[in-house]
């Protein structure tokens, strides 16, 4: 276990590293290095740790080996956000921050609140409830999305699936500061609630007569999830995959226990997706494919592999 950990971390600085160098034009300039690749080495990095992070929580939460971060309409919400933006709003920056990107992260958190109200609404915070809203919120923001799309000149429908498709052009170090907020906030939520997360599993039943407060708990991971993939999602675009690929490898390699799962899929998650991002710059240089195809490209194999698997 603890060479497996080693060998995680050697891959995880490795790509913090060796990553900002990489690229179509060969070792970079200072300025290059400093404005743009470290930038986005360290953007891809954070969003895949808060992307796999909140994979881990929401397949604990539902007791689902399937759920994945967008499952709840976060995805959704946030891409209806940045879609308006895109179509009716100027194109302006805000304390350092793309409009199009505080656009996504207030439409994520309108999402977070409606699934928030639908399960209230229906009297309780039950996992089965919080699912069904996440998963009719998410349709309707899409369907909003495709109205907007079909309304919209052939330059802003072309920005919008752009975004949709993810990636991390971000110049500077206000994208990743910002989302480093967040993603660490979230990883203290958790880090203070594993025991939680396995009592959860065993069923709310015996969780409870445990001493968990499973209401309380299941608020708590809820809010700190979405937070973390509202934050991705409004920064980086919708990236897919990374959420149900990570907790699964990391499972597979290490523990179910969430105590030494949770380190595992920070790490992993981040060298997977700057893994990715690397791969996105340089498989087709010097053009660039968004590192959303990347994962998507990955990960519908892998799902596939799971519902066979499943079935088996």
């Amino acid at each position: 276990m603890k060479l497996k950990f080693s060998i995680l971390i050697l891959m995880a600085l490795g790509t913090l590293l060796l990553f900002p160098m990489v690229g179509s034009t060969g070792i970079p300039n200072t300025e290059i290095l400093l404005q743009l690749r470290i930038p986005r080495v360290l953007t891809a990095f954070l969003s895949g740790v808060a992307l796999a992070t909140s994979g881990m929580i929401f397949q604990a939460l539902f007791r689902n080996p399937l759920s994945t971060p967008f499952t709840l309409g976060v995805s959704g919400g946030a891409a209806l956000g940045a879609a308006l933006w895109m179509r009716f709003g100027p194109v302006i920056a805000l304390t350092g921050i793309a409009a199009t990107s505080l656009a996504g992260f207030f439409g994520a958190l309108l999402a977070v609140f409606l699934v928030y109200g639908l399960a209230r609404a229906k009297g309780g915070f039950a996992t089965n409830t919080l699912l069904l809203a996440g998963v009719a919120v998410n349709f309707f923001f899409s369907s909003l999305i495709l109205l907007i799309q079909y309304f919209s000149d052939a330059g802003e429908t072309f920005r919008m699936i752009r975004w949709l498709m993810g990636g991390f052009s971000v110049i500077g170090f206000q994208t990743p500061i910002h989302l480093a907020i967040f993603t660490i906030a979230g990883l203290a939520v958790c880090g203070l609630l594993t025991r939680e997360m396995n009592l959860l599993l065993t069923g709310d039943e015996i969780a409870g007569a445990r001493g968990v407060n499973v209401d309380r708990t299941r608020k708590l991971l809820f809010f700190s999830a979405s937070l973390m993939t509202g934050a991705a999602v409004a920064f980086c675009g919708p990236i897919g995959f990374v959420g149900l690929m990570v907790p699964h490898i990391c499972r597979k390699l290490f523990n179910a226990d969430h105590r030494k799962l949770l380190p595992a899929v920070i790490l992993f998650g981040g060298f997977f997706m700057t893994a990715c991002d690397g791969l996105a710059r340089t498989l087709l240089a010097p053009v660039e494919m968004p590192a959303g195809l990347i994962t998507a490209l990955l990960g519908g194999p892998f799902f596939i592999g799971l519902l066979l698997k499943g079935k088996s």
